[in-house]
């Protein structure tokens, strides 16, 4: 399952994590508590010349006297004396005040006790540190809308252990409160956020100011050293995708046509169509941290720029994503992936007999070629691939 650690992590003790993780419940603190002070009572004492009681950082908080503790604490009155204060205190000052920093710990984001709200100061940077495996991040964005297709998206990618190195980019307060409530670190929002009710149509303008941010998102992280896999959510994997970045190319990606390639067809970018471009897919996306990649974002991201949404012509983020392969293509290292292995909707939904042909190729299946929420649900349930009504527990989310 999917790991539950807070991202920024301090040198707490287990003992002190024990304490914090029972905050909820003043009574387990309280048998916490005694059962700690009896084993610390049970260790062997130092040595002389070392102040057997020093003065701990949090003493020094709360004013404590910098001075040896009397024998009378060492008594059984004395820590009887000890336990009733913490009782007391554990009972009735649990929220408010020294004893909430000391039953809990600002560093242990995302926990039952901690703020939500605090997510809002959660950087990129800090997410990419936390969720990144030797060096590999995998991204998806998502809208509160979509949260089941994230689910679902997410079982896949949990059954190719691969879950600890995604990245939730969120869209709306809503889906980064509810991604780290349930899995504490792995959601971040880029501000600015959307409206967390609105499904965006394709085609619409709230679509392509959607997945216009999708460069953006890349280049920083590209930037920060890593290198990054996008999917977008209606995806499922049947497989481990990272077997296919072979070679140490700048840019992988995948055709999105539905015409059959070869099984042996080549890696190079495909020639234009009839618009004067390729028609190449910006949902499946693999980059390495080089020259070349971040400046087929820096082109994505321009090419964005001069081909805003209008109402006559709709535009989305691939044909720019497109554009700028075709501009970059003589200076980067482009890596087409295998069609068996990552077809596109229009093919692995349409065509029965490719399918039967390639059956255990296959490793990603985008539902595109279908636009639509429900439209796509179904589509995932007439072929087995929506997962979440039955397998929720796989994922690191649960059931949403």
């Amino acid at each position: 399952m999917g790991s539950t650690t807070s991202p920024v992590s301090s040198p707490t003790s287990q003992s002190e994590e024990q304490i914090s993780s029972s905050s909820l419940d003043p009574t387990k603190h309280c048998s916490l508590v005694m059962s700690l002070h009896l084993r610390q009572q049970q260790q062997p004492p130092p040595p002389p010349s070392v102040d057997p009681y020093p003065l701990s950082p949090r003493a020094a908080v709360y004013g404590m006297p910098h001075r040896p503790m009397s024998s009378f604490l060492l008594g059984r009155a004395g820590l009887l004396a000890v336990l009733s204060l913490l009782v007391l205190l554990g009972v009735f000052l649990p929220w408010s005040g020294p004893m909430a920093a000391l039953f809990s710990s600002s560093s242990h984001l995302g926990t039952a006790h901690g703020s939500l709200s605090r997510w809002k100061d959660y950087t990129l940077a800090q997410a990419a540190a936390f969720a990144a495996r030797n060096g590999t991040v995998v991204v998806c964005a998502v809208s509160r809308p979509y949260l089941p297709f994230l689910n679902n998206w997410l079982i896949s990618v949990a059954r190719q252990k691969r879950q600890d190195q995604v990245i939730v980019i969120a869209e709306d307060y809503a889906t980064l409160y509810e991604v780290n409530r349930r899995w504490p670190g792995h959601a971040v929002l880029v501000p600015p956020a959307s409206d967390s009710q609105t499904a965006h149509k394709f085609g619409s303008q709230g679509f392509f100011n959607f997945t216009s941010r999708r460069p953006r998102h890349l280049l920083h992280i590209l930037e920060l050293g890593y290198s990054v896999m996008y999917n977008d959510v209606d995806m499922v994997w049947l497989a481990d995708p990272f077997p296919y970045l072979k070679g140490k190319h700048d840019v992988y990606f995948t055709d999105d046509m539905a015409a059959v390639k070869p099984l042996n067809h080549p890696h190079d970018l495909p020639p234009p169509g009839k618009k004067g471009r390729t028609y190449i897919c910006s949902c499946m996306i693999f980059l390495r941290p080089t020259r070349g990649a971040k400046e087929v974002m820096r082109s994505w991201i321009e090419e964005l720029q001069n081909q805003p949404w209008s109402v006559k012509r709709k535009s989305n983020d691939q044909p720019a994503f497109n554009w700028a392969l075709n501009k970059t293509a003589g200076q980067v290292d482009l890596y087409l992936l295998p069609q068996a292995a990552f077809p596109s909707g229009g093919l692995y939904f349409k065509n029965e007999s490719w399918v039967k042909e390639t059956k255990g190729m296959n490793v990603i299946i985008h539902n595109n070629y279908i636009t639509g929420f429900d439209k796509k649900t179904k589509r995932f349930k007439d072929y087995a691939l929506w997962l979440v009504d039955d397998h929720s527990n796989e994922s690191p989310l649960g059931q949403i």
